[in-house]
């Protein structure tokens, strides 16, 4: 099963959330966050560890999702 990195709205920004690491990273950009989320996507799926980025909006609604697939 693949690693799920979300990224969601907050209070004041944008939060990238991840049950791989303990803190929320918070961004005041929903482009930066996205950015962030999906480096730190590339970085699992670079080390074996297949990975899910989804991009949710205001509404909640889901935005997107963009699958990094783990290397050989």
């Amino acid at each position: 099963m693949a690693l799920q990195i979300s990224v969601a709205p907050a209070a004041h920004g944008w939060v990238v959330r991840s049950e791989a690491f303990d803190n929320e990273l918070m961004f005041e950009a929903g482009g930066r966050a996205e950015a962030a989320a999906r480096s730190l996507a590339a970085r699992y799926a670079q080390a074996g560890r297949p990975t899910k980025v989804n991009i949710f909006l205001r509404d909640g609604a889901l935005a997107g999702s963009f699958m990094h697939h783990a290397a050989a």
